[in-house]
């Protein structure tokens, strides 16, 4: 596995795990109903076992016991741990409970990274930052991140905050959507703020829609390669500071997806790529 660094010394995988499968998923496990857990459980543990040390959840994805249940046994400091606080939790008081009922779901004494899952809409930024520094000070996380936000929103955040500092910022980016390049890309890299890239292959597209001859062209430089394998690359090899995470569902398709580091692609194919994708893009 490649690792990367994430900051004070820390190296996570260039790639990890996201547990968001969908929303029925969502609305169903409300119910207690958790179609393919054990598989999903299996796919993380697999990823785990390949080394990827990065794992992606969320409250709202329903998803962090089944994370608990996939790290039992291993070391606490060998896996990197994000998750979420929903925006009906986003004030000073509901971020802090949020945190910890979250970290007692996870089964773990902290959570690495911590995010606002949107901007908030009922209290302030500033308010939910308070309470991301109280947590800090706590201890119950170790960094603080912004999910969804705008640039403007993320210089905002980060003003907010009396002595941290936002640590990543998690956005949707692929071949399919490059629309954070224009600002909060330049913006992350400025300020060392890592770029956590959810939907890396464009809801599946581009697993499914890759034309041939890009497979073929990347495949004669740098032996076979599958079209996910690429399109996760396109964006390790762009970005230093970019964690592209695509969902962990499957133990095969984990295992496939830990294919897409330790390899780049030569600036003449990201171009190629580029073009191939540039309709799709806004």
């Amino acid at each position: 596995m490649e690792y990367r660094d994430f900051r004070d010394g820390i190296r996570l995988s260039a790639i990890g795990m996201g547990t968001y499968y969908d929303p029925p998923w969502i609305f169903l496990s409300m119910l207690g109903v958790y179609r393919g857990r054990e598989m999903k459980v299996k796919a993380i543990r697999e990823g785990i076992m390949t080394g990827i040390n990065f794992i992606d959840t969320a409250e709202l994805y329903n998803t962090e016991g089944m994370v608990r249940d996939a790290i039992e046994g291993i070391k606490r400091d060998e896996v990197f741990i994000a998750s979420k606080a929903w925006i009906t939790h986003l004030s000073y008081d509901g971020v802090i409970s949020a945190a910890r009922k979250s970290a007692k779901r996870l089964g773990v004494s902290y959570i690495d990274l911590y995010y606002a899952h949107f901007p908030p809409v009922f209290h302030s930024i500033r308010d939910v930052m308070r309470g991301m520094e109280r947590l800090l000070d706590e201890g119950v996380i170790r960094y603080i991140g912004v999910s969804n936000f705008s640039l403007k929103q993320i210089v905002e955040a980060q003003n907010s905050l009396a002595k941290a500092e936002i640590s990543a910022v998690q956005m949707p980016y692929s071949l399919a959507d490059r629309r954070i390049e224009k600002d909060i890309i330049p913006y992350a890299k400025q300020n060392r703020i890592s770029v956590v890239c959810y939907y890396p292959l464009g809801h599946g597209r581009l697993a499914s829609s890759m034309d041939q001859r890009l497979v073929e062209m990347v495949s004669k430089r740098h032996g076979q390669k599958t079209k996910a394998q690429i399109a996760l690359n396109w964006i390790i090899s762009k970005h230093e500071n970019a964690f592209p995470i695509p969902r962990a569902s499957n133990p095969a398709h984990v295992v496939e997806d830990a294919g897409a580091v330790g390899w780049r692609l030569e600036s003449d194919e990201i171009i190629e790529l580029e073009r191939a994708f540039g309709k799709l893009n806004p």
